[in-house]
């Protein structure tokens, strides 16, 4: 049996995310622009599109329009007997606006499939070169590339890991660019991108750079660390480094991706391309599940003109109802000029954070690129202390946030994977000035209500 309960909340079947108070969650019924309404009548502004998904808000009509036109046309045709017009386009449109010479599109379903076939493309990339000897990826510490095994080996988030650690390969990690916490006193922004650098070289050598397949990283950190921004020249340097012993970089801009950092891809704000690159969540902005490597020319010849077939493959790559949503986003997005709003929007929103958390004696730094912020609580400015993890302050500001008709994400162990609070945001793309200022003194009031019940 189900019954309401409070917000329109029922009993459930679903094995939620989180067991405990699953039968509490909102109803969610309708969304339009930046809201969601639930079941009973309340409206939440989706400050954090989910997790960093919906780029153009809910309910756009000219993605709805292309998903009905497209069903109505075709809604699925497996990949080993055809391909359609819709993949097809999606895949021109992708490859012409992509960094470098990232100039193929492989399809999957989200974004833990993309970073899981980026590896196996990098793995078969120097098996078909013969150099069968390259076993290893670095990754870096406090990094999320996915839930499926192969990313969580790669991946440096240690509480999704440690249950699963007996069955992840062996990888290697090194510093992820923290400045808030890491930067020496002594030394430059750029000096510490240098330093980062420095260790992740030193690594390549201890392992043999002829046994290093790639170095795999988030171009801006996502949700385990929260919207961390690498130092000038530090993927430069990375990129230098990787090209001298013959390493394969991929960039996981799952997240940060498609114009959420003001750019269309994060990298170019960085003045490189990688040769992998995974892309998800903006590029379908939620309307259906979707994802997708961009793999450059010589990984494509490679494979071409070695065994002609990537070792992979899933029952939904480049479904036609997928591809013609993510068409349409990415269509969206370029010809309304979102990015240009992106771009104006995201000064507004860091002066709006700064203005109200500066000064804020339980906000430790407040971070972020583009339309992709976070803030990180401290007990202590001076100290830098973070709260004790079982008061669960970032849940707390999440649940005095939806109180409030407001959704942002939050993370714990922001620090090292068991210390540490911070909250992030990542509004759509259409959003305005004045809400904005909604988000960010609605965002103030549950910071505010959810300290004050733990002090």
């Amino acid at each position: 049996m189900t019954g309401d309960g409070p917000n329109g909340a029922r009993t459930t079947r679903i094995l939620h995310r989180q067991i405990a108070g699953s039968d509490q969650l909102p109803i969610a019924v309708s969304g339009q622009g930046i809201e969601i309404i639930d079941k009973t009548g309340k409206v939440y502004i989706d400050a954090s599109g989910g997790a960093a998904v919906s780029c153009l808000g809910h309910g756009h009509p000219r993605v709805n329009a292309a998903l009905k036109a497209q069903i109505d046309q075709l809604a699925y045709a497996h990949t080993s007997f055809f391909t359609t017009e819709v993949a097809e386009e999606l895949a021109d449109h992708l490859v012409a606006h992509a960094p470098g010479d990232l100039d193929h599109v492989y399809y999957v379903s989200g974004g833990s499939e993309a970073m899981e076939a980026a590896l196996k493309l990098a793995r078969q990339y120097f098996m078909e070169k013969g150099e069968a000897g390259r076993v290893n990826f670095i990754g870096r510490r406090q990094s999320y590339h996915g839930n499926t095994l192969g990313v969580l080996a790669v991946g440096g988030n240690l509480w999704r890991r440690q249950q699963f650690a007996p069955l992840l390969f062996n990888s290697y990690h090194v510093s992820p660019p923290y400045a808030y916490r890491d930067q020496r006193s002594d030394e430059t922004l750029e000096a510490y991108g240098e330093r980062l650098a420095s260790e992740f070289e030193t690594k390549v050598e201890e392992l043999g750079p002829e046994t290093v397949i790639a170095f795999v990283a988030e171009t801006v950190g996502g949700a385990t660390q929260g919207c961390t921004t690498a130092p000038p020249g530090y993927f430069k340097r990375i990129r230098e480094i990787c090209d001298r012993h013959g390493i394969l970089l991929i960039l996981d801009e799952v997240m940060c991706g498609i114009g959420r950092t003001g750019t269309l891809h994060a990298c170019e704000q960085e003045g490189i391309a990688p040769d992998l690159m995974a892309i998800a969540k903006g590029l379908g902005g939620g309307y259906q599940p979707i994802g997708a490597v961009l793999l450059s020319d010589r990984i494509f010849a490679a494979i071409r003109d070695g065994s002609g077939f990537f070792q992979h493959g899933h029952t939904y790559l480049a479904h036609p109802l997928a591809c013609a949503a993510a068409l349409a986003v990415q269509k969206t997005i370029l010809e309304e000029n979102l990015l240009g709003n992106v771009q104006k929007q995201a000064a507004h929103l860091e002066r709006r954070l700064k203005e109200r958390f500066g000064n804020h004696h339980f906000v430790g730094d407040i971070r972020g690129r583009g339309l992709f912020w976070a803030i990180e609580y401290v007990t202590d400015r001076g100290s830098k202390t973070p709260f004790d993890p079982a008061l669960k302050l970032n849940a707390r500001v999440k649940r005095e946030a939806l109180a409030r008709g407001l959704a942002c994400y939050a993370m714990p162990g922001t620090i090292d994977g068991k210390a540490g609070d911070h909250n992030m945001l990542a509004p759509p793309f259409i959003c305005t000035s004045q809400d904005i200022d909604t988000i960010v003194e609605r965002l103030g009031d549950a910071v505010d209500a959810a300290i004050q019940s733990i002090t």
